[in-house]
């Protein structure tokens, strides 16, 4: 399984990339293997604002309906409108084609409050 290390986990297997201010947020692969074959994705809209671990969107698979949470606070800037019609991308690509939102981040100290890959493996490891 891969745990990418230039990212940031959380306990609900989220994880988020900064670059500059912005970041882009996805789920990890642990968290789509354990939802099998996603067929529905709901995401934010743009510009709005969300606190960090808010709940921002819904994704279900044909095993479960999962909640997804803000790693970060911030402004969604942009949705990957691709997954309305191709949700099966964060099953093939959870770190790439398959990220959910991307943010302007309120408070990069927030990033303190997450795990770094391998913290994440201990966590994955413990569960």
């Amino acid at each position: 399984m891969s745990i990418p290390n230039d990212l940031f986990y959380t306990e609900n297997h989220e994880w988020i990339s900064m670059d500059g201010k912005e970041a882009v947020v996805g789920i990890t692969e642990h968290a789509q293997e354990e939802l099998g074959d996603i067929v529905f994705v709901e995401l934010p809209s743009v510009e709005e604002e969300l606190d960090q671990f808010e709940e921002f969107g819904v994704i279900e698979s044909v095993k479960a309906v999962s909640d997804v949470f803000m790693p970060a606070g911030g402004i969604v800037v942009e949705v990957n409108e691709e997954l309305m019609d191709q949700p099966e991308l964060i099953n093939e690509d959870p770190y790439g084609s398959g990220w959910l939102i991307k943010i302007e981040v309120k408070d990069k100290d927030e990033l303190e409050k997450l795990m770094d890959s391998n913290e994440y493996e201990s966590f994955l490891e413990e569960e």
